[in-house]
């Protein structure tokens, strides 16, 4: 893996089981014909975080076409998770990482800086997972906006090559 245990395109991706917004137990393992968006973002309903989870709800239906699920994580509680959805009527799957040990598989549980002042946080990521489970595409480091049509266009070329 590379620095930050952030894992590359061509290696496992790492499993996990959380729950979604309504409580229900989701595992990658469910989606292991499909393929799956998972995106790390750092909290509801701040403003990064909302226009990222509009923009995927608004391509929502594209990338169901292509079939892909899209989940959105973070350690926000399912209660949160729900406001939020009903807020800016979501159409995603939001699962809550309270104790953020799916972030820190994916390496997006790193040490950040805000105003001076260093903590450890989720940094927005995002990993493009194929059928097979396998990383197809990593985005580190990702900023908000525009960030769901890139993940949309990376997808429709791995699939129009047969990945």
């Amino acid at each position: 893996m590379a620095p930050n245990n952030i894992p590359q395109p061509g290696e496992q991706a790492p499993l996990f089981s959380t729950s979604d917004h309504d409580g229900n137990p989701v595992s990658l393992a469910n989606f292991s014909s499909q393929w799956v968006v998972v995106y790390f973002y750092p909290k509801d309903d701040t403003p990064g975080c909302t226009v990222e989870a509009k923009d995927f709800t608004e391509l929502n239906s594209e990338f169901t076409q292509l079939g892909a699920k899209i989940l959105g994580i973070s350690s926000d509680s399912q209660k949160s998770h729900c406001k939020f959805i009903l807020k800016h009527n979501l159409s995603i799957t939001l699962l809550s990482d309270p104790e953020h040990h799916v972030a820190e598989a994916y390496g997006a549980w790193r040490l950040k800086k805000f105003m001076g002042k260093e903590y450890m946080g989720i940094e927005r990521s995002t990993f493009l997972i194929a059928p097979d489970q396998i990383i197809a595409y990593a985005w580190p480091k990702v900023q908000a906006k525009n960030h769901a049509i890139a993940v949309l266009t990376k997808l429709r070329e791995l699939v129009a090559n047969g990945s």
